[in-house]
């Protein structure tokens, strides 16, 4: 293995012919170097897509009302029906698959809808809603003043609001602490407890959260007279899938509400399992093409470098008649050949993956250094453990690309080599 005349002989005779030595490394050198791009360019779409989700939590389900499309028990189709605070209890009580259960609503704006909270000379227009404190655990986010919404603040119906960045740009200075002052929404007075940044980008709910205000459940019901409605429910799982959670959430609230079994219209839902699920389907198919051709391009130069390798054996036949003939072994012979195979795809497939690597990484600098990251496509990156393993199987399809000519050196019987013209 570590014979100095046997290295020397390998680098005379890739010295010998020095273009097509290069193109066969380059063949070999290419397949490696697009499989990283590909891989780098697969995490990045990945990437792009999950950091928009952030920390919110995939198991679970949105269920809102909708108008009746059939008649039952008396009411006609077409009805117009609400959820109420008499729901929320019930579903806990009845159904112990569900983790958190948050109910939501949203305030209407007055006038053009334009302008709805004040803050003496400065105004702004902001989406306003009602939350428990479970919304924090479905959709969480920073914290990064003061608190989020708490189980007095829903009891005692207090008029406290916690704000997005942007309502604070807006409505403050910026070395001016907002905990503790007051905002006027809808001319109602609210005390700011607490600053948010969202966490997730990609999932929205009526707004822009950077620009969404969010005041207890209860207040915001008093503060814009709607009773005892509820918006929609916002619903995690336990134990069991989250559609399986939804199918038995809806059965039950048709019953609560005469909805007629088969009506399928009188629910609006929406499943972020099933669609997380969809998601990382559609990146794991991604994946599996990106490695069906990185994997074709490089046995296409692994194929080019059993091929070359053959041509040398037919080159070097006289050559090798005189090594049987003096008494080397064919296993000598043999491994040669493999060695001399196995070196050029160690040296194409090692460039190739470094060059790739330091590809992605120029990607990624850039993005981030131009502002270029953008929901879909963020952080280009190879796994390291990928990059390893892809370039120690392109090392073992070498040696198996080497061990056919190999053999058909050795079938070659000294006396035939001897007699052969160069």
């Amino acid at each position: 293995m570590f014979d100095r005349d046997r290295w020397q002989e390998i680098f005379h005779t890739l010295k010998k012919n020095k273009l097509r030595t290069f193109m066969t490394a380059f063949g070999v050198f290419w397949g490696i170097f697009m499989l990283i791009i590909m891989l780098g360019s697969g995490a990045g779409l990945e990437n792009g897509v999950t950091d928009g989700m952030g920390k919110f939590a995939t198991n679970s389900f949105f269920v809102w009302t909708e108008r009746t499309t059939m008649p039952y028990k008396g009411f006609p189709r077409g009805r117009r029906f609400w959820f109420s605070n008499d729901d929320i209890q019930a579903l806990r009580d009845n159904i112990p698959e569900i983790e958190y259960l948050a109910p939501k609503l949203q305030g209407w704006s007055s006038g053009d809808g334009t302008n709805n909270t004040v803050r003496k000379d400065r105004v702004g227009a902001f989406s306003i809603f009602g939350e428990y404190p479970e919304w924090n655990k479905i959709d969480p986010m920073d914290i990064i003043e003061g608190r989020f919404i708490n189980d007095i603040d829903i009891k005692d119906k207090r008029k406290v609001a916690i704000i997005g960045t942007r309502v604070r740009e807006v409505l403050f200075e910026p070395d001016e602490n907002p905990i503790g002052e007051y905002i006027q929404i809808q001319g109602v007075y609210f005390q700011v407890v607490g600053v948010f940044v969202p966490l997730n980008t990609n999932i929205n709910f009526g707004g822009e959260k950077e620009q969404s205000i969010f005041i207890p459940f209860t207040t915001l019901q008093k503060t814009y007279n709607y009773g005892d409605v509820v918006g929609w429910f916002s619903i995690t799982s336990k134990n069991a899938p989250a559609s399986v959670v939804e199918e038995k959430t809806m059965k039950f609230l048709a019953q609560r509400h005469s909805i007629h079994p088969d009506d399928e219209e009188a629910f609006g839902h929406f499943n972020l399992e099933e669609n997380y699920e969809q998601m990382r389907g559609l990146f794991a198919g991604i994946s599996g093409l990106i490695w069906i051709v990185g994997i074709g391009t490089l046995l296409a130069g692994v194929i080019g470098i059993s091929n070359i390798m053959l041509v040398i054996v037919k080159e070097r036949t006289k050559e090798i008649g005189i090594q049987r003939a003096i008494g080397a072994s064919p296993l000598n012979i043999m491994s040669q050949i493999v060695v001399e195979s196995v070196f050029l795809t160690t040296i194409a497939g090692y460039i190739g993956l470094v060059v790739g690597v330091g590809f992605v990484e120029a990607i990624n600098y850039a993005l981030i250094e131009f502002g270029a990251e953008n929901e879909m496509f963020k952080r280009p990156e190879v796994d390291f453990n990928i990059a390893i393993t892809s370039l120690a199987i392109l090392v073992l399809a070498g040696a198996l690309a080497g061990l056919i000519p190999a053999r058909r050196a050795v079938r070659i019987k000294p006396i035939d080599a001897l007699r052969t013209e160069q």
